[in-house]
Order: structure tokens, then sequence, then C-alpha cells
């Protein structure tokens, strides 16, 4: 995999140092915007890597790269996405996807036609400790309740009060807390259970975005609550509930550090599944993989469930507007 990164904020800073420790991966440009392009050429010159620019057309028709990682706030993503595939680049984008379904399912299109992996870097479906939650669901018996709440308080939670607006809490640029926090929630709760029947969400409305909220999945025997804030905090964690034992995820839902397993008249267990590389690792390991092996059915089954937390997504904030 020959990457060309998008972006040079907080996400691309942290990934960056995973991606050099990984093995068939070469950083082979970053683009940022005019005004960030010192702060490219710094990474390059860090990271070793060979393009710093803020011209997009020249990442895409460097032969340098063939996979284009979108990094940038999430307003950007689709028309960035859309323009690498156009170019034949392969794709994979940070969560959200995208805003609407319909600008998802145009990139799958393309995708298909040209015959392009196309991919959502979402940490959580690539953890040993996802796993381990799935070979363990059997034995809770019926499911009755899940229970996810992340809730962080924001650093830039203050300046917003005062009308300093950051691309986390613009809803133009499509921030908010359930796009930033809550969706990891989505993700952990349809990678385990599928699509809902439906889902609402109860949003804490200020200057016109999410700063908090509340998202009610409903799969007929079953319901899920989702909780994200950015406009307080609680004790981070996430419990299913069956008939005859629970699942505790202590911790976000991004990183999943550990899961307790707690059976009907039995001593809690808590298992770390998890590698001890940073949570990032495991979900490029696969996309290496995936791409240097074609390996499109683990691809489309990756590309199944990241549609069908955008269509969580798009009748909760259809739903409210």
């Amino acid at each position: 995999m020959k990457l060309g990164l998008l972006g040079t904020g907080m996400i691309v800073k942290e990934v960056l140092p995973v991606l050099r420790t990984i093995e068939g991966i070469e950083l082979g440009g970053i683009l940022s915007t005019p005004r960030s392009l010192v702060t490219a050429q710094e990474l390059a010159g860090q990271y070793g890597i060979p393009l710093a620019t803020s011209d997009y057309e020249e990442l895409l028709t460097s032969s340098a790269i063939d996979t284009i990682y979108i990094g940038t706030p999430n307003h950007t993503h689709y028309d960035y996405a859309r323009q690498a595939l156009l170019a034949g680049k392969h794709v994979i984008c940070e969560k959200p996807f995208t805003l609407r379904a319909h600008e998802l399912e145009d990139l799958v299109a393309i995708a298909e036609q040209r015959k392009l992996f196309l991919l959502e870097a979402i940490t959580n479906q690539y953890l040993g400790n996802f796993q381990y939650m799935k070979d363990q669901l059997a034995q809770l018996g019926d499911i009755k309740i899940v229970t996810c709440n992340y809730s962080q308080y924001s650093s830039r939670y203050d300046a917003f009060k005062r009308g300093e607006i950051a691309p986390a809490f613009n809803p133009e640029m499509g921030g908010g807390a359930l796009r930033d926090l809550n969706i990891y929630n989505i993700h952990l709760v349809v990678g385990l259970f599928g699509k809902p029947l439906s889902s609402t969400y109860l949003p804490n409305m200020e200057r016109g975005v999410d700063t908090s909220g509340i998202l009610t999945m409903d799969y007929g025997q079953f319901k899920a609550v989702c909780i994200g804030s950015k406009d307080s905090s609680a004790v981070i964690s996430s419990t299913i509930q069956g008939d005859k034992g629970s699942l505790v995820v202590n911790g976000a839902t991004n990183a999943m550090p550990s899961v307790t397993l707690t059976l009907n008249g039995q001593d809690s267990q808590t298992s770390d599944q998890n590698s001890p590389h940073h949570r990032m690792y495991a979900e490029f390991v696969a996309f290496e993989e995936m791409m240097r092996t074609g390996d499109t059915t683990a691809a489309k089954s990756s590309l199944d469930h990241s549609r069908a937390v955008m269509a969580v997504l798009e009748m909760a904030t259809t739903t409210n507007g």
C-alpha cells in the first residue's frame, strides 16, 4: 500500500507513527491547506514522506501513491473520496464516511465500477477485544439491554460557549457529539448485532449543533441506548445485558481497553485481547492485508458494516433535522 495522507490535524499526527511501523505500507505524500503547508512539510521531514503539497491533483497523479487516506474534517470526506476514486486510487476514510447515506452510496457505486477498495477507518471493529465480545455473546443468553456511554468534556467546549467555533462543534462541517464520539458506540452495537429496526436521536442543541445526545436503537427483542457527550463527563463504559450474564467494556468504545464477562452466579472475568500496539494499528494491518491479497470479501464485509452504520445515522439525523 502506497499511501497519500490528507490533513495535518490531530488524527493524522496520531496515525503517522503507527503507519511507519507496519510492513507493507509506504508513505508517498501528504496534503494540507495552503496555510498549513509548513506543518505538512514538517511532518514530511519527520516521517520521511517524499511529497508535501497543498495541490490535491499532485497527490492524485503521483505514481508513488495508490491509496488515499482521508483525515480531514467530516464535511470534506465525500468530495475528497470521490475525486480519489475517479482518479483510480483506493480510499481509506476516517469516520464518519460521509454526512449523508446517498453520498456513501455514490462512492460505493464508483468503487465497484472501478474495482477499487473503499474502507472506513473505524478502530473498534479490528480490535482483539471486539472479537472477544463477539465470541462471548452466546453465553449471555437472550440480550435484553445494551447501553453505551462515551462522554468526554471537550477541551474546545469552553471556547465554543464563548463563540469560538472549532470544526468539531461546527454543524456546517459535520461536527457534533453524534458523529465525533457517539459514532464509536454505534459502530460497536451494529458490529455486534447488525442494523436495528429503527433509531432515534435526542440531541442537546447549542448554537445549532448537538453538544451531547442520546441515540436509541430498536432491535425488536432488545433495545440499545448510545450516549455521546462533549459538554459533560461521566464514567466511560458500555454494557451488554442478557438473561444469563453481561459484558462490560471498561473504557471508550474507540479503544476498548478491556472487557469484563460476568455470568449469573459466577465470578467476573476481565480480559484484554487487544494487541500491545496503538489502537489504530490493527485496522491498518487489516487494510494492508486486504489490498495486498486482493481480499474483496473482507473489504465488502467492512463496507457493508459501514453502510449499516450510515443507515442508523441517516434515520437518526433525518428524524431530528
